[in-house]
């Protein structure tokens, strides 16, 4: 029984794609003339490291009839559509339409979750959910550098990402692997990633009550990872407290070298 035009449109919906992506059409590569499921499969099959630019593809290889042809939406051959969310900008398909795809023109590549979630950033070169708009710290393209935890690049990842309260970014797993292992500071800046006053006043307190304010060995300089201020400082035996903000996030620093 032949297939009508809508039935034929939807035909094999979410049945085929990746681990990455439902779609019904492999792609390829024009950097090696290899067929894929996705860029993503791709890059992880190349011995020699280089990555598939999204924008380069040319022709899909529809997976219903097997007809190769240039880029778009529907299949000439079969009628099938390929993808039910298309960018032709970016050479995309996605079957999975609850991820609530959008191409964001200034990012230059398609995002998920939905575009009124979200907003792009010009300083920091990508987009955020908009409960951070007004309320981050930017920093020129933080979102072009690899997750300082497991180094993979974040632009293009497909991870979600956290933004710390210093600005820099790492994968949003990353960032609860960090905490199992008691780590409080961004791995980038070392400044601290929550709110640390309530902690520091407990400190200060405990040093009060155990004297453990007595210097013992002299003065020597420190740097302050909150304030970034330099300071000669008396060593003591619970750490050495920044006199500018009263922050103990510090370590010891040679001495500055005057100008002769």
């Amino acid at each position: 029984m032949e297939l009508d035009d809508a039935s034929r449109h939807g035909f094999g919906r979410m049945g085929f794609g990746c681990k990455h992506y439902r779609r019904r059409c492999r792609i390829r590569a024009p950097c090696c003339n290899d067929v894929f499921h996705c860029r993503h499969c791709h890059n992880e099959s190349t011995k020699d490291g280089h990555e598939l630019d999204r924008h380069a593809v040319e022709s899909v290889i529809c997976l219903v009839c097997d007809t190769e042809q240039p880029v778009a939406q529907v299949c000439y051959n079969c009628g099938v559509c390929m993808g039910e969310y298309f960018c032709s900008a970016c050479k995309f398909f996605d079957d999975d339409v609850d991820r609530e795809h959008f191409h964001c023109q200034d990012c230059g590549i398609c995002r998920v979750g939905g575009k009124g979630n979200f907003f792009h950033c010009g300083k920091c070169g990508s987009c955020y959910s908009v409960s951070l708009r007004d309320k981050h710290c930017c920093i020129e393209n933080s979102m072009k550098n690899n997750c300082p935890i497991c180094y993979e690049y974040l632009f293009g990842s497909l991870r979600e990402t956290s933004v710390l309260r210093c600005g820099h970014t790492m994968h949003l797993q990353c960032f609860h692997e960090m905490l199992k292992h008691d780590k409080f500071s961004c791995p980038i800046c070392s400044m601290p990633i929550f709110d640390m006053d309530k902690f520091l006043r407990a400190l200060d307190a405990e040093i009060e009550a155990n004297m453990l304010h007595i210097d013992y060995t002299g003065k020597g300089w420190i740097v302050c990872n909150d304030c970034k201020d330099t300071t000669q400082v008396y060593a003591r035996v619970a750490g050495h407290k920044c006199c500018h903000c009263q922050s103990h996030n510090t370590c010891r620093v040679a001495a500055p070298v005057l100008p002769a």
